[in-house]
């Protein structure tokens, strides 16, 4: 329980902590099962890739490091490392950030791949995503609220022109190519994308900002928003009736 001092409740730094908010039964539990899922799914992946076809092969490749990278942080947690005490006398899963910092630009990836958009485009979205997970980490870390939350604003603005690239830049060179099929997965995988990413935020304030979320209440929402960002994504975007499609293309209007 945190102190009080002239009936203002203040947080603990990490040096006065005499013990530390962990991860619960219900929490380990299900990184558990988020790590199985991530595993599997990678296995699976990388299983067929070597049978894929040419236009889907990368597509296999790169949601098999997606979900690998992610199963290798969860098992790390599941052994309990990877982990730090922060502001608050809370445990806090730094392993997280190194896997977000690689899974997300390859996620990136995946969905610009997806829409044919040239790669230098594609790098400065997976930069801006590895600065956003970058400030999320920093204000986690910090021992000053207005440095936290100074930090976390930083991550936001990081994360405007993710989402401008996703549903806008994105999205344009998929419909310029006139593949129906694509256009059609590429809506699906990329509001799935922008809704799940635009949660994590939620969870880290509600967490890790202000303490209303205890760390197993954590950890259960992004393994639920990890299997889901990954795991469902990377079957979702290997839908092979896109890929596979030798009807003439349709023309449509979109706007």
């Amino acid at each position: 329980m945190a102190p009080v001092e002239n009936g203002v409740v203040t947080r603990l730094l990490p040096a006065d902590c005499l013990a530390i908010e962990e991860i619960g039964a219900s929490g380990a539990v299900f990184d558990i099962l988020a790590f199985i899922m991530l595993l599997t799914t990678s296995l699976f992946m990388a299983f067929k890739a070597v049978r894929a076809d040419p236009g889907v092969r990368p597509f296999y490749y790169i949601n098999t490091f997606v979900c690998l990278v992610a199963a290798f942080a969860y098992f790390s947690m599941i052994a309990g490392m990877g982990w730090e005490t922060i502001m608050g006398c809370r445990q806090f899963f730094y392993v997280r950030y190194i896997d977000w910092a690689v899974t997300l630009p390859l996620l990136t990836l995946d969905l610009g791949l997806l829409a044919g958009q040239d790669l230098v485009t594609v790098s400065a979205i997976a930069g801006a995503n590895m600065m956003m997970v970058t400030a999320g980490y920093l204000g986690a870390v910090a021992l000053v609220p207005t440095v936290k939350w100074l930090w976390f604003l930083i991550a936001i603005i990081t994360f405007v022109p993710v989402v401008f690239a996703v549903v806008r830049i994105f999205r344009q060179s998929v419909i310029d190519s006139n593949d129906v099929d694509k256009i059609e997965l590429y809506g699906k995988v990329s509001l799935l994308t922008i809704v799940v990413w635009s949660l994590y935020p939620v969870v880290w304030m509600l967490g890790t900002g202000v303490g209303a979320f205890g760390i197993s209440a954590e950890s259960i929402c992004y393994a639920v928003l990890d299997v889901i960002s990954k795991c469902v994504f990377s079957f979702m975007i290997v839908n092979m009736n896109v890929y596979e499609s030798a009807a003439a293309p349709v023309h449509k209007e979109y706007v």
